[in-house]
């Protein structure tokens, strides 16, 4: 839970620190948060809809096809090769009760909580010196759209609207400023000023 009048702005991962946090915790034993950065971080789902999957969604299959919580849009994502040998070994190291369960499940047998994740995740944050200020289930959603921006940086404006399609912004613009690109673009006015 945030204070009043607080700022809770998420931010992103590097996504080589991402990549390295999803191997390190797995090798760990921590096959739950390993899973959960992972989805977050290739699907750019929001938390709610992560929550909501069943192994049978993701389990050895290409792609799947969800209704987000919060817009009610209809969301097809495509699963690549390595992300899928990852939910296996997940699946294998978890050994739910069955494909139909849902994917991320407490020790106390119940779907985990979203404020119950953010303070795992400060947690990771101080365990493993993870490069962020403000980590949160919503850094994994902003982590996927900066790698995908930056993967497409020869054609930015491409990426920016791809991107605004898959979150459901309304412009570019606003995917612009939910990236933290609109403030980067701003303070590098300054670094063109020479003395």
């Amino acid at each position: 839970m945030s204070l009043k009048y607080s700022n809770t702005t998420a931010d992103f991962l590097q996504w080589d620190e991402a990549m390295n946090l999803i191997r390190k915790l797995f090798k760990d034993g921590d096959y739950n948060m390993s899973l959960l950065i992972a989805l977050g971080c290739f699907f750019g789902l929001r938390i709610s809809d992560i929550l909501s999957l069943h192994w049978n969604q993701i389990l050895n299959v290409n792609e799947f096809t969800i209704i987000e919580r919060k817009t009610g849009k209809k969301r097809t994502i495509r699963i690549n090769p390595q992300l899928q040998r990852h939910i296996s070994d997940c699946y294998k190291s978890i050994n739910p009760i069955g494909r139909n369960a849902p994917i991320l499940i407490s020790q106390k047998g119940t779907v985990y909580l979203v404020q119950r994740i953010n303070v795992i995740l400060k947690e990771l944050k101080k365990k493993y010196r993870l490069r962020i200020v403000n980590f949160s289930c919503h850094s994994l959603r902003k982590t996927f759209g900066r790698q995908v921006y930056n993967m497409n940086s020869e054609n930015s404006e491409l990426a920016l609207v791809k991107l605004m399609e898959l979150f459901n912004h309304s412009s570019v613009a606003i995917t612009k400023r939910y990236l933290g690109l609109r403030q980067e673009e701003l303070l590098n006015t300054y670094d063109c000023l020479s003395f």
